[in-house]
């Protein structure tokens, strides 16, 4: 079954601001991507880090994300799945509650390359696993 959509995590979304191999994922037009606001903030909280990082001025950094080709969702329109996913998130990094619930409204496989979503009941794609099932 081909992959349709995804629901980017912070960090793959960081990883294609700065240039890295996420922003190849974000360049395939068939599929959607798509995020929370709470990550969008997180992305923006990082920029500073990154920008050190990389060489790369704030504002550089800045309109490469508002120049990704994702879908930002406000939580309401995930509300209803935020008690579910706070459950199977208990014990790790409630910053990925948000995530979950949006994946779960839209039975989205999540895009992350942390381990934090594991064993939470949808499915995981880091960017090198995308990268190879993608062929890009």
């Amino acid at each position: 079954m081909p992959l349709k959509k995804l629901a980017a995590d912070a960090n793959v979304i960081l990883s294609a601001v700065a240039g890295k191999a996420a922003l190849r994922v974000f360049l395939k037009e068939d599929i959607k991507i798509t995020t929370t606001q709470f990550n969008i903030d997180e992305v923006r909280e990082y920029l500073h880090i990154i920008s050190k990082q990389y060489g790369l001025s704030e504002e550089v950094l800045e309109s490469q994300l508002k120049l990704l080709p994702i879908k930002i969702f406000p939580r309401h329109f995930y509300d209803a799945f935020i008690q579910k996913a706070t459950g199977k998130m208990a014990g790790r990094d409630e910053d990925d509650i948000e995530l979950l619930a949006l994946s779960m409204r839209l039975k989205a496989p999540v895009w992350s390359n942390d381990n934090d979503f594991r064993h939470s009941g949808v499915e995981v794609f880091t960017t090198a696993k995308l990268l190879k099932i993608l062929g890009v």
